[in-house]
């Protein structure tokens, strides 16, 4: 098989002290940066931003086929790394000249790898207009949403306080450090936990609220983040991607798309590409794998959205949503698993098992039982990231993994010097 692979004078020292100076400056910023910026001041952050343009807020100013919709966000602050590349994807045991191309938000940033990234740049420059001085979101205990939501916040000079769901059995107990938890701690984030039970019976936006609540009686000026970033100004972020995807096949992409695949989660992504594929020149079919919840609960989230933006559209004419959730949010199944390894292995993408993971599964699952309704047709499919879940899945996927062992060394072998010696 073809596997798909990616291609992409010192100074004069004049003094000791200069060296010493230079060194220590090094290793002052190495160590803020370790410590998740929190040292730096948002003065120092400001300026030092507009280098390059990342972390810098700027106007913004929609796609022309979207200046009708309603509300308009004025501001934008930059967070991620973008255009992400487009490339093809050479999946195994595709219909007859079905080509699936994969658009890379997984490459977004390292800490802000995904696709919430593009929301929180319309969310959290409007947490700033507003002044202010901590924002509050929620998720599960591996919440991609609430890492990025933690980073960004940090970057921007803002405490950042999560709700975190997780079982009943463990919500008195140390979450721990793995995947995206270890992310969160080092940046310093609140974590509030809460059971699946307590969450279900509360809901997310009251348990906001009281968080909110408490924070404004203690004199801070919290704002608050939707799950997964999905409300409409958060919308926002993928109608600008369709710009960029746009821009992408107009510039170096060759392929025209006829459908657009990605896995859902909370709804603002589906929204945003949907709304901005219809558009847009695209007019590319959005199929959306749903990881939780069911497909019509998906159908009428996503119209509040759009109506929040006074779009007109109906929202079972722009996306089909198919359900993908399996055993449940963030659980799998070990042929799921299997799959995420086999990819990996034929392909070298990565999928993570909660999102992107079911979602390509199911695509590929449905061009097997319904190969003419793919046949011939080019595909882009949205790795919306979120590569730290897999550390939550390593005892289940230690079987699945690459073999290792011990390398043959013959006794008489004589050692030479060279580079790379540690000792």
């Amino acid at each position: 098989m073809v596997l798909a692979r990616f291609l992409r004078p010192a100074l004069p020292v004049t003094s000791t002290l200069p060296l010493l100076c230079r060194l220590a400056a090094v290793r002052h910023r190495s160590l803020v940066a370790l410590a998740g910026m929190a040292a730096v001041p948002a003065t120092l952050s400001a300026s030092a931003a507009q280098i390059g343009g990342f972390l810098s807020k700027k106007p913004y100013a929609p796609p022309s086929w979207a200046t009708h919709l309603s509300p308009m966000p004025s501001h934008t602050f930059s967070l991620g790394h973008f255009p992400t590349p487009i490339h093809k994807w050479n999946l195994p045991n595709l219909p007859e000249g079905t080509e699936v191309w994969i658009k890379r938000d997984d490459l977004s940033g390292m800490q802000l790898s995904g696709n919430k990234v593009r929301k929180l740049e319309f969310l959290m420059a409007d947490a700033l207009a507003q002044g202010a001085d901590c924002v509050i979101t929620v998720g599960g205990i591996q919440s991609n949403h609430c890492r990025a939501t933690a980073v960004a916040a940090k970057y921007l000079n803002l405490d950042c306080y999560l709700i975190l769901r997780t079982s009943k059995l463990l919500v008195d107990k140390d979450p721990g450090l793995v995947g995206n938890l270890l992310v969160e701690r080092l940046v310093g984030a609140h974590i509030d936990l809460v059971s699946k039970e307590e969450y279900g019976k509360i809901g997310s936006v009251a348990l906001a609220d009281l968080l909110k609540k408490k924070l404004s009686e203690e004199g801070r000026k919290p704002y608050v983040i939707p799950v997964g970033g999905s409300n409409s100004l958060g919308t926002w972020g993928y109608i600008e991607a369709i710009r960029e995807i746009e821009l992408q096949i107009q510039q170096s992409v060759d392929a025209q798309f006829d459908d657009i695949v990605v896995a859902c989660g909370s709804g603002g992504t589906i929204a945003g590409l949907a709304l901005g594929s219809r558009l847009s020149s695209l007019k590319a079919k959005v199929h959306a794998f749903s990881v939780c919840d069911d497909p019509e609960y998906f159908y009428d989230y996503v119209q509040g959205l759009i109506d929040g933006l006074q779009s007109g559209l109906d929202s079972h004419d722009i996306v089909s949503i198919e359900n993908a959730k399996g055993l449940g949010y963030a659980m799998n199944t070990a042929e799921e698993l299997k799959f995420v390894k086999d990819i990996a292995a034929a392909t070298g993408i990565v999928l993570d098992p909660v999102y992107s993971g079911k979602a390509a599964y199911g695509l590929l699952k449905d061009m097997a039982d319904n190969p003419a309704k793919w046949k011939g047709r080019k595909i882009l499919f949205v790795h919306t990231g979120g590569l730290l879940g897999l550390f939550d899945k390593a005892d289940q996927l230690s079987a699945l993994a690459g073999s290792w062992r011990r390398m043959d060394l013959e006794d008489s072998i004589a050692r030479k010097d060279g580079t790379g010696k540690m000792f």
